[in-house]
């Protein structure tokens, strides 16, 4: 995988240019399944990914099966989809900012046939961490560059730097700071009438709630030999402290794989996945015998079971979602959340489409998850 500096500024950008695909086609992807990738017959290449991912496990696996592409160049190409889309607020550019209203993306990606990985986390205007993470891994003796570090090496391997805060997400984050507090210098502004004369001209919207995310792609695949990589890319937790970091830059808990069992990752709260590092304990338990999905639902106990009382209802169930997804060396695929009514993506020989995950508990269950709202002390 070695290359020089150049070629692989000038392959990032070829591939980042064809990625763009029009509503029409992912609309066509976006198709219901009743495939069960633990029961029914294993095949390769599989591709899995969170449900954002859907474009992207299209992608990576046409990739890996029409151009015979590296697993890791693959779905790099696939996450690069969203991080380039200014509609996806959840990773690189448009998405959701800090509480200082920058952008700082996280992401992190493993190679499982040469054993290597790149991580970056607080990368500022550089709408590709994925790509970030992998010049790490491929040109350097470390595994993460943060901050100001991360951007000045990106800048140095010829990444373009930009303005990664769109329109959209700063009026977001306009509203998000003018609801915080009630004792602040903004005012809640309503409906749709005139906002305040520091942010003329936004058209706020529901005056009750603020947007809130922490949303991730995570993607993770095999090919027909059986060589597998993953890689998760994130703008993280809306609103967040300056410099914080979630489990997507993290080796062992936003992604992990190894070339002889497989891979998983994550999407949902950071902060529970890195206290049992859950995608190297995902692959952990795909090693002692159980299948993804098995092995995704018994991390989601290990995480309930490592989560403070703060945040579990008095019934013990958690006050947030997680998810993860994960796919064998052998091709079975599989994936499990907290709480009923999520999906998730995957491409293989039946097409690119989405998946209901097997969860812990139902839907009625759900304890009322805290929310983000105006007026909040």
């Amino acid at each position: 995988m070695s290359i020089s500096r150049r070629t692989f500024i000038g392959a990032g950008a070829a591939a980042a240019a064809s990625l763009t695909l029009d509503r029409t086609a992912r609309a066509e992807i976006l198709r219901a399944s009743t495939h069960d990738g633990s029961v029914l017959a294993a095949t390769r290449p599989v591709v899995v990914a969170s449900a954002n991912g859907i474009r992207g496990v299209a992608r990576a696996y046409d990739m890996i099966t029409r151009q015979n592409a590296d697993t890791l160049d693959a779905i790099i190409a696939g996450v690069n989809i969203e991080e380039l889309d200014p509609e996806d607020q959840y990773v690189g550019l448009g998405g959701l900012p800090n509480e200082e209203g920058v952008v700082q993306l996280d992401a992190s990606c493993m190679h499982g046939p040469t054993k290597r990985a790149g991580a970056v986390a607080a990368l500022e205007d550089i709408a590709t961490p994925s790509l970030v993470a992998k010049a790490v891994m491929d040109y350097t003796d470390h595994i993460m560059l943060v901050g100001a570090g991360a951007k000045k090496f990106a800048l140095e391997m010829g990444f373009k730097e930009q303005n990664l805060l769109t329109e959209k997400s700063r009026r977001d984050w306009l509203r998000w700071k003018a609801c915080l507090n009630p004792a602040d210098s903004w005012l809640d502004t309503p409906g749709n009438s005139a906002p305040p004369p520091r942010t003329a001209g936004i058209p706020f919207a529901d005056p009750l709630h603020v947007k809130f995310t922490t949303g991730t792609i995570n993607m993770n695949a095999v090919n027909a030999g059986g060589d597998i990589s993953s890689v998760t890319t994130t703008s993280g937790l809306s609103w967040k402290l300056p410099g914080r970091v979630g489990d997507s830059p993290i080796i062992g808990a936003g992604q992990y794989c190894d070339n002889t069992v497989g891979a998983a990752g994550s999407i949902g709260r950071g902060e529970a996945n890195i206290k049992v590092c859950g995608a190297f304990l995902t692959v952990e338990f795909m090693r002692q015998g159980l299948s993804p999905d098995q092995a995704c639902m018994k991390t989601i106990d290990r995480v309930i079971a490592m989560t403070e009382r703060r945040l579990l209802d008095p019934n013990g169930r958690p006050l947030f979602d997680l998810q993860f997804q994960a796919v064998s060396k052998d091709g079975r695929f599989g994936a499990a959340s907290a709480y009923e009514g999520f999906q998730y993506a995957v491409a293989d020989s039946s097409g690119a489409r989405l998946v209901a995950m097997p969860f812990k508990f139902r839907r009625s269950e759900r304890p009322e998850m805290p929310e983000v709202s105006c007026r909040r002390a």
